[in-house]
């Protein structure tokens, strides 16, 4: 079956399903597993070089309306009736998990799909315990856009990754799954913790001297105590399941002592 992802997230996902070898083609970001790294690029997310696309022949195209600007590549696929289908976008980790059922089905692998979810769920549920186990949750601030400034609401899967590594998203007041916001309210709130995952920002090119020059930075409680951390934006920022590899990241930081220990080379539901 030869297959197209045309957002790094479907591209994951079809690599938890072992079909990275069905893969003939990706979008420029896509960039795990490293098999990849060899196929056609066919133009980034929003700006997918559809001729590319057919020249290749696919059997399916796995596209996304996960990013605002999407459709006009669901809207070139119809006009050219190139077989595609719409991965769901999720907003919690249960539905990431579901998007492996999905792609499971499509691509005539659901029992691997399904094999992979109930481990998935199980992976949740020792989080969920062992997030019993902390007395005192840590306040934690995720920035994910900086100008202007993005953090994440209720309805995100950032603020559910904080309950269970024993924190708690200070922004988890907002009901939406995206809040803009500014550095004042930021501060007001004070959080012990700062994650910042700049979408589509690679951890090497983050300078935490920006966030540190900003006013009254120096006054907080996660900077007075060395707890601004610049993380692995894949691992927090797309809906697959290397989301349960970001959530050991931070879990780890949070509560060293409760928590397993991260290893950037251990993925539990591929590995454990």
């Amino acid at each position: 079956m030869r297959l197209i992802s045309i957002c790094p997230s479907n591209t994951e996902l079809v690599a938890y399903l072992n079909l990275t070898s069905s893969l003939v083609g990706v979008d420029d970001y896509s960039d795990w597993p490293g098999e990849i790294h060899s196929l056609p690029r066919l133009g980034p997310d929003l700006n997918i070089d559809m001729d590319k696309v057919e020249a290749l022949q696919p059997a399916l195209v796995l596209a996304s309306l996960s990013v605002p600007g999407m459709e006009r590549n669901i809207e070139e696929l119809e006009k050219r009736k190139i077989p595609y289908v719409i991965v769901p976008n999720p907003k919690t980790l249960t539905e990431v998990g579901e998007c492996l059922l999905f792609v499971g089905e499509v691509t005539n692998t659901s029992d691997k799909a399904k094999q992979l979810f109930k481990k998935y769920i199980s992976i949740l549920e020792d989080y969920e315990m062992l997030s019993r186990q902390v007395e005192k949750p840590k306040t934690v601030y995720w920035e994910w856009w900086a100008k202007p400034i993005f953090t994440p609401g209720a309805t995100n899967w950032l603020t559910q990754i904080s309950n269970l590594a024993g924190g708690r998203n200070v922004f988890e007041n907002m009901p939406q799954p995206s809040v803009q916001t500014n550095w004042e309210e930021v501060t007001k709130r004070n959080p012990e913790v700062i994650c910042v995952i700049w979408v589509g920002v690679h951890k090497e090119k983050v300078n935490p001297k920006v966030i540190m020059k900003r006013s009254g930075a120096q006054q907080m409680e996660a900077i007075k105590n060395n707890h601004l951390y610049i993380l692995e934006e894949p691992l927090f920022c797309r809906p697959s399941p290397r989301l349960l590899v970001g959530l050991n990241r931070i879990a780890s930081i949070l509560h060293p002592h409760i928590y397993p220990p991260f290893n950037e080379n251990t993925d539990y539901l591929l590995d454990g």
